[in-house]
């Protein structure tokens, strides 16, 4: 049983809708960006049929750091991170669930991935 999630940057700018599982864990990540935009992520991507921007492309922009491997989106206007691709696979999304104000990320169990460490093995 899937479901249809809807979520938006602060500002409004950028929405867009994802379907998914009944959303019942989360991830968070310890790479040096991640610490510091301190996000609750999906623990899945999603695919280019889950997933539709359904309006803001002009107003996102991207960040990448070394290694370079994923585009880190964010809202020129507000700043909000809304989510992310891979470089090598682009269109393939991971949610900032802190942007869909139906899942309240306070009261789901959050696993932590080791990303500071995989990056080094990765440069």
């Amino acid at each position: 049983m899937t479901h249809t999630y809807q979520g938006k940057c602060h500002c409004g700018a950028i929405q867009f809708t994802f379907e998914s599982e009944p959303i019942t864990i989360a991830m968070r990540c310890n790479c040096s960006i991640c610490r510091r935009k301190n996000a609750i992520m999906s623990r899945q991507y999603y695919t280019a049929e889950a997933f539709e921007l359904r309006s803001g492309k002009d107003s996102l922009s991207v960040y990448r750091f070394a290694p370079e491997m994923v585009n880190h989106y964010f809202c020129k206007r507000c700043g909000i991170y809304p989510f992310h691709d891979g470089v090598e696979n682009p269109g393939i999304y991971r949610v900032n669930l802190g942007c869909v104000d139906e899942i309240d990320t306070w009261s789901l169990p959050i696993k932590v991935f080791d990303g500071k460490d995989t990056w080094k093995y990765l440069k």
